[in-house]
């Protein structure tokens, strides 16, 4: 007799459970909240995810909703007043990221018509459905990573290496990278998902700690904090 399915293991705090539970690995498409998982998943950067998703609240307060018009015209007096909010990480280089980020956003979106078409581009438009077993299985980035990764940093984005493009990738349901275990890995499945035996070809893990229990996407990071 089979046991009760388990959810993933890397969530172990409510907020991080229910994160998991209801949005992690559900493909999204909207362009502002692609801008939102990015920029908290540079937030993350040398961070723990629980740290970073108890101030989601506090970043789309301070970051009026994630609205990249409004963040692209900020300006020193903004980057004083981001620098004092305790709701979100006062870090400088990570504000002026999210900033530089805003602008390049919108120099995407009038390129190519949508920054999450742009995004699912990478997984040839439908999410990738990998199966697996242990956390040990999972990758800290993958070669679409790696490309989305230089293509983002070319046009000019920071805080996206590789490693924080597969976090993406796994948070927007670009992957499904639920284990084959979890309840939630068939519940965030579709039809049109592209199956891909063991998943996107991984690549070594040039990571601190390897998967870590997710940041914000969730196990890219898991091994080191997530």
């Amino acid at each position: 007799m089979k046991g009760k399915p388990k959810r993933c293991p890397w969530p172990q705090k409510p907020l991080d459970i229910a994160y998991h539970d209801t949005e992690w690995g559900v493909p999204q498409r909207d362009d502002r909240a692609l801008f939102e998982l990015l920029t908290l998943e540079g937030a993350q950067a040398g961070l723990s995810w629980s740290i970073v998703l108890a101030k989601r609240e506090g970043y789309r307060r301070a970051f009026d909703g994630f609205d990249p018009k409004r963040i692209a015209a900020y300006g020193a007096r903004d980057v004083r007043r981001l620098l004092a909010d305790p709701g979100i990480v006062r870090n400088r280089l990570k504000i002026s990221a999210t900033i530089a980020n805003a602008r390049a956003f919108l120099a995407v979106r009038r390129e190519t018509g949508g920054f999450g078409r742009h995004l699912w581009s990478f997984v040839g438009g439908a999410p990738r459905v990998n199966r697996r077993r242990r956390m040990g299985d999972v990758p800290a980035r993958t070669a679409q990573s790696d490309a989305m990764s230089r293509d983002l940093q070319a046009r000019g984005f920071r805080f996206v290496g590789s490693t924080i493009c597969y976090a993406l990738m796994q948070a927007a349901g670009m992957v499904n990278d639920h284990l084959v275990s979890c309840p939630r890995h068939a519940a965030v499945s579709r039809p049109a998902s592209r199956p891909t035996r063991g998943g996107s070809r991984a690549l070594p893990a040039g990571r601190p700690g390897g998967p870590r229990p997710p940041r914000s996407g969730g196990p890219a990071r898991a091994r080191s904090t997530r």
